[in-house]
């Protein structure tokens, strides 16, 4: 984000010494003629400063360097890690994973940059915390109720609904190295406890449950993709179909059955709706294992 990019143009310059302590700060005016934003992109670049108290207004002299002596004293009164990962889930959900700092959880706290790192070691450390408290928001009946089938769908709907809820999930690690997260490994346990009705042997049960998770982290992951896709193009999903109608038409040359669909489609209307791409797609999965194991 630019407002985010001009803030670390100007920590690095007072850093470095070359804005010291006092010393005026570029106007909004000046930030937003130098870096081509608007006066409002300027301002939040210099309140994300002020908030980590590192500037601060001064009457008649504008925007200044503020002293050490005011930086060390910036307050982090009230400050525990649980409020650290519940404000950095609010930024990954708003913004996606890729905007996540510790300065920038620091600046929507209010404290100085430095605080949190008192409670969390680093961002690595703050996703993993934020992932279990992500995965840890939904749970499941302490008293199992259905079949396999039943008590499986559920779990691949509660995944769903939590990827929905916080997309930048999906995005954590490939599944081949799994998070060693105990909410996560609830979700697990439900999982497996269905997959084991099916009376398979422990590495087939093992495969089953990969299968499972990934086939919902699979759909989710294109959640934040699109959400990602929205911020950097302006351009919403039916904006960007509507402006690839003639590569696609000129793609069907020489493919029947796809120039019926579309054709289909362009009479009928089409929404690619995840929602209903996700129920479709467990179904067959929960018909698939029904059939190959006779239950």
């Amino acid at each position: 984000m630019k407002y985010v990019a001009i803030a670390d143009e100007l920590r690095g310059r007072i850093a470095r010494g070359e804005l010291p302590p006092g010393a005026r700060v570029p106007s909004t005016r000046r930030l937003a003629t130098d870096h081509g934003v608007a006066m409002a992109t300027a301002a939040k670049a210099l309140a994300l400063l002020s908030q980590e108290g590192l500037v601060q207004a001064e009457p008649r002299s504008g925007t200044v360097v503020a002293g050490r002596e005011r930086r060390a004293s910036t307050s982090h009164h009230g400050l525990t890690r649980e409020r650290i990962v519940r404000t950095a889930i609010d930024v990954a959900d708003a913004e996606g994973l890729a905007a996540l700092s510790m300065r920038g959880v620091a600046a929507r706290l209010g404290v100085a940059a430095m605080a949190p790192y008192r409670y969390v070691t680093g961002k690595d450390e703050l996703v993993m915390l934020m992932a279990d408290a992500a995965f840890g928001e939904r749970g499941y009946p302490s008293t199992p109720r259905g079949d396999w089938r039943e008590r499986l769908t559920l779990g691949g709907r509660t995944l769903w609904s939590l990827y929905k809820r916080h997309p930048w999930l999906a995005q954590l690690g490939p599944l081949t190295r799994p998070l060693a997260l105990r909410n996560l490994a609830m979700h697990g346990e439900w999982a497996l406890a269905a997959l084991s009705e099916l009376d398979v042997d422990a590495a087939t049960l093992c495969d089953l449950h990969v299968l499972f998770f990934s086939y919902v982290q699979g759909i989710a992951i294109h959640l934040e993709r699109e959400q990602s896709a929205l911020a950097s193009s302006g351009l919403s999903e039916e904006q960007w179909i509507d402006r690839q109608t003639p590569a696609l038409e000129a793609m069907t040359a020489g493919r029947p059955v796809f120039a019926k669909m579309l054709r289909d489609l362009g009479g009928n209307g089409y929404d690619l709706v995840l929602d209903n791409v996700f129920e479709s797609g467990m179904r067959a999965l929960l018909d698939g294992l029904a059939l190959r194991y006779g239950r």
